[in-house]
């Protein structure tokens, strides 16, 4: 009896985590394509996908996805303090998350925020969470060996042509990262398109005629990032920034601008690229 208990436990167990993951994919359905890069980064992170598990970065990335929006974001953040790690473990905060979370439409939430305990103020930024510290760097290649066969394919056309355009491998690979985690179908709800996730207007810019082709895409996000690099003498943080926000935006501010994700993206960037602030190249 006791075997059948607990097999009928697990057999339990297994139907929640499926119909918990069946709803995580239809959100991640319904996510712009930053905050989906953000949201599958970090799930490699966190479960060791191609490389080192590393929770605290885990949750720095949903951090960022939950910045731009992602409920789903809030909600991973909240089930890393609730069941991650010991040394990570705060369930009061946990449930601060869940709540924030359900407060923004993630109906699983509601059934992980633990009622036995009260939940903590939450902060003003996730990104200020107090999560420990440990020595972080980014492996790139490990990271790229994880994805899919077509994603790899298209980080290799990335490889291929970065250096004719002048820009590190790194930058290009980041910055694509960042933008759509390598998926030529991404879409954003202003129009972005394909792996650089381009925008009408830069297409034109730039001469892509087929911004769901990998290769025509990349060559325009390289030309982009080229033109960029130039503008502003190789410094990449408000290349990224100028990326992410516009050239505009980075003229007003001398710099990069006090928008939240902006300067989230920026710090990915950098961070996916192994450079450091300043870094000119």
């Amino acid at each position: 009896m006791r075997l059948r208990a607990c097999r009928l436990l697990l057999l339990g167990c297994a139907a929640v985590l499926a119909a918990s993951a069946a709803r995580a994919v239809d959100r991640a359905d319904i996510e712009a394509p930053r905050a989906t890069a953000a949201l599958e980064q970090g799930l490699a992170v966190e479960t060791g996908a191609g490389l080192r598990r590393n929770p605290r970065l885990a949750v720095k990335l949903y951090c960022a996805a939950g910045i731009m929006g992602s409920a789903e974001g809030y909600f991973r953040i909240g089930r890393v303090l609730a069941r991650g790690p010991a040394y990570l473990r705060n369930p009061e905060l946990a449930n601060a998350y869940f709540a924030l979370a359900a407060r923004l439409g993630h109906h699983a939430a509601f059934e992980h925020f633990d009622r036995s305990v009260a939940a903590a103020p939450l902060q003003d930024d996730c990104n200020t969470l107090d999560l420990g510290t440990e020595p972080e760097s980014f492996d790139l290649d490990g990271y790229l060996s994880g994805l899919s066969p077509a994603k790899r394919q298209v980080a290799a056309l990335i490889r291929r042509h970065a250096e004719r355009y002048g820009i590190d491998v790194r930058i290009a690979l980041a910055v694509a990262m960042a933008e759509s985690n390598l998926d030529a179908q991404a879409i954003s709800p202003k129009n972005a398109q394909g792996v650089m996730q381009l925008i009408p207007g830069t297409q034109e810019r730039f001469g892509v005629t087929r911004p769901f082709d990998p290769e025509s895409n990349i060559k325009g996000g390289l030309a982009y990032l080229r033109w960029l690099k130039a503008r502003y003498a190789g410094d990449w943080e408000r290349v990224a920034a100028a990326y992410n926000a516009g050239e505009g935006a980075v003229d007003r501010h001398d710099g990069i601008p006090p928008y939240r994700e902006t300067q989230g993206y920026v710090r990915r960037v950098l961070f996916f690229a192994g450079f450091a602030a300043g870094d000119r190249i």
